[in-house]
């Protein structure tokens, strides 16, 4: 058994006999009181979050899985269809385990699955990525001096807040986690 000090952001646990991976993970001393982990963790099967809070020295218990490094190459139904870009063997990869990210997601993009056996339990899309913006409303020239946004639709469909100085036919680059315009991609 582990305590919770070996614990990281992108651990998998068996928390309530459920699997679930660390999103957020921080350590508090509050004045007179002792030490405690404040732990946010995302059930992979229904996909809902879950708070606990972690004496220092509590065991819990670790789950190895395997991590992979997969292409997407189409979506089919409800699934994602991926590919080892090794062996190419490709797998079926429901949705729900991208959460909101999903929407982020392009064909050939190398994404990171997570397998507990042959089962994928959790899928992670990198940090940022590069789209392009296929409508979005035209720009005014010389109004760039304040922080106004504009909505723009992405080549996946996605829907995001870009500048006023964007236009269409420009790339972007998003974070994937927070679906913020980031910055013009170079």
């Amino acid at each position: 058994m582990a305590t919770i000090s070996d614990v990281s952001r992108g651990s998998f646990l068996r928390f309530n006999n459920e699997l679930v991976v660390v999103t957020e993970y921080e350590h508090r001393t509050p004045g007179n009181l002792r030490a405690f982990y404040q732990v946010k963790m995302r059930n992979v099967k229904s996909g809902k979050f879950v708070e606990n809070r972690f004496r220092a020295g509590e065991a819990v218990e670790l789950v190895r899985v395997e991590v992979k490094d997969q292409q997407y190459l189409y979506k089919e139904g409800d699934s994602y269809v991926m590919m080892d870009p090794n062996t190419f063997d490709q797998i079926y990869v429901s949705g729900e385990l991208f959460g909101d990210g999903v929407k982020f997601l392009k064909e050939e993009m190398i994404v990171r699955i997570s397998f507990d056996g042959d089962n994928p339990v959790y899928a992670e899309l990198p940090q940022n990525v590069e789209l392009e913006i296929t409508y979005t409303e035209p720009g005014v020239r010389g109004d760039t001096a304040t922080k106004t946004l504009k909505q723009a639709t992405l080549e996946t469909g996605a829907i995001v807040n870009v500048p006023l100085f964007v236009n269409i036919g420009e790339r972007v680059k998003i974070d994937t986690t927070t679906g913020a315009y980031l910055e013009r991609a170079k």
